[in-house]
């Protein structure tokens, strides 16, 4: 990330992930408030973030192009193509744009900036919010390797970031952008049982999450299977085994597995919709 020497960065759309990222840049000192501004037309978003981080804020993208050489684009969907049109003038190959909206191609972003300029697509998740996030990107075809090690850089500062081709990040949506919310519904679940069995639900939450964050960091830190550290919780007869039973026979992998297939037809849908 040094070796690139990144002088300024932009961000266009103040919301809850640029800013995110943005105090992940700052935090870990890749980056500091001076080499940041920022936009949006929300002028409490501007001021939460302004107090939050001390970058330099205004309400004009055109202004935050013109100085970045990062271009970091976190708005909804459905007003990219106005802010491209919006910056357009001010952008060339000397400069690396990212997008983090969801369901916006490579192509659509490409078409709107002019020939040459360097772009990468990310699909972030919302654990980023407290630096335990899930993303995946992928390069336009002007992207150079430095720009995939800043791409890296800068979404490792609030998770983990690894790079697949763009016809795979519908599936990246519907595994690891929605998948916070299925592990949500299976901490509430596993409250609830708590609950039923007897322990608070103060205890019964508490003890839940953590379980699923302490599998989560076994799985990531000993690099085993989680057939194998299931396994390694299972004794002949146990009580383990009985609760796996209980879930098995009610498909509860299978119900996974087509969480993650349902989730990835309805990006690539929204994709087809945006490309038109």
């Amino acid at each position: 990330m040094k070796e690139k020497s990144i002088k300024s960065l932009g961000l266009i759309g103040a919301g809850k992930m640029g800013t995110a990222l943005i105090r992940g840049l700052l935090e870990t000192g890749v980056l500091n408030a001076k080499q940041i501004s920022a936009s949006d037309p929300a002028e409490s978003a501007l001021e939460q973030l302004k107090q939050q981080t001390e970058v330099r804020v205004t309400s004009r993208n055109a202004e935050v192009a013109k100085q970045s050489e990062i271009i970091l684009i976190a708005v909804k969907p459905d007003v990219v193509r106005l802010v491209l049109q919006e910056i357009r003038p001010f952008v060339s190959k000397d400069q690396l744009v990212i997008s983090i909206a969801a369901g916006i191609t490579l192509k659509v972003i490409e078409e709107g900036l002019d020939q040459g300029c360097r772009v990468v697509r990310v699909m972030p998740n919302t654990p980023c919010l407290v630096g335990a996030g899930a993303a995946a990107f992928s390069l336009g075809k002007n992207a150079t390797p430095e720009d995939v090690r800043f791409v890296k850089a800068l979404f490792e500062t609030v998770g983990l970031a690894v790079q697949v081709q763009e016809k795979h990040l519908d599936a990246v949506t519907g595994l690891s952008a929605s998948g916070p919310a299925y592990v949500f519904l299976m901490i509430e679940s596993l409250s609830d049982g708590g609950v039923k069995m007897g322990l608070s639900r103060p205890v019964a939450t508490q003890l839940a999450a953590q379980t699923v964050f302490g599998a989560a960091k076994m799985v990531l830190e000993m690099k085993k299977h989680p057939a194998e550290l299931k396994d390694l919780v299972t004794s002949p007869g146990g009580t383990t085994i009985a609760g796996l039973h209980a879930l098995e026979s009610r498909a509860f992998g299978a119900a996974l597995i087509d969480a993650v297939e349902a989730a990835t037809r309805k990006a690539k849908e929204l994709g087809k919709n945006n490309e038109g």
